[in-house]
């Protein structure tokens, strides 16, 4: 797929899996696919201000479900659902 095709949306549980828990890997805090990458880093920057695009700029790994399926975590957390159940977790 090239930068000028979109890919069709992902549901809400196909975005969840794409965190990952690992007890390994920051103390077991929710990851993005199973990187060294915090769900709570992604939240901590668009909080701080920062767009979608310069996140993705900023880190190449990071694609755009990346930081959906973040969001998708964490009002789902903040809403009481049981997340967990819709997460792999090592």
């Amino acid at each position: 797929m090239d930068a000028t095709e979109t890919r069709p949306p992902l549901d809400d549980y196909e975005l969840l899996k794409r965190i990952t828990v690992r007890s390994d890997i920051f103390g077991g805090k929710p990851i993005i696919r199973d990187m060294r990458f915090a769900v709570e880093h992604v939240l901590g920057k668009l909080a701080a201000g920062d767009s979608v695009e310069t996140i993705l700029d900023e880190y190449e790994i990071l694609e755009p479900e990346d930081i959906q399926a973040c969001l998708v975590y964490a009002y789902r957390s903040i809403v009481g659902e049981t997340v967990h159940d819709h997460i792999l977790i090592h």
